[in-house]
C-alpha cells in the first residue's frame, strides 16, 4: 500500500466518521418519538381497555386561547 492508497482510505473514513455523526442524532430522535408514540399508544389502549366508556378528566372552564378567541370574537371591527 503507497501513500496514495493511505491518503484515500484516511478521506474515506473521515468521511464515513462525519456522516455517522451527522446521521446518529437524527436516527436517535427516530427511535425516542416511536418509543414515546407506542408508549402512549398502549396507555390509551390500556384506558379504553379498564374504564369501557371514556370520561374526561379535563377542566370545563375555558382556555386561555378560547377566552382570547371568544373576546376578539364580540369586538367589531370599525372601518376608517
Amino acid at each position: 500500500m503507497d501513500a496514495t492508497h493511505a491518503e484515500a482510505l484516511t478521506g474515506m473514513l473521515t468521511v464515513l466518521v462525519l456522516l455517522v455523526l451527522l446521521v446518529l442524532p437524527s436516527l436517535i430522535g427516530i427511535a425516542h418519538e416511536r418509543r414515546v408514540d407506542r408508549r402512549i399508544r398502549q396507555a390509551g389502549e390500556a384506558r379504553e381497555e379498564a374504564g369501557g366508556q371514556k370520561s374526561s378528566s379535563r377542566s370545563t372552564v375555558p382556555s386561555t386561547a378560547t377566552w382570547y378567541a371568544e373576546g376578539r370574537r364580540s369586538k367589531k371591527l370599525v372601518s376608517s
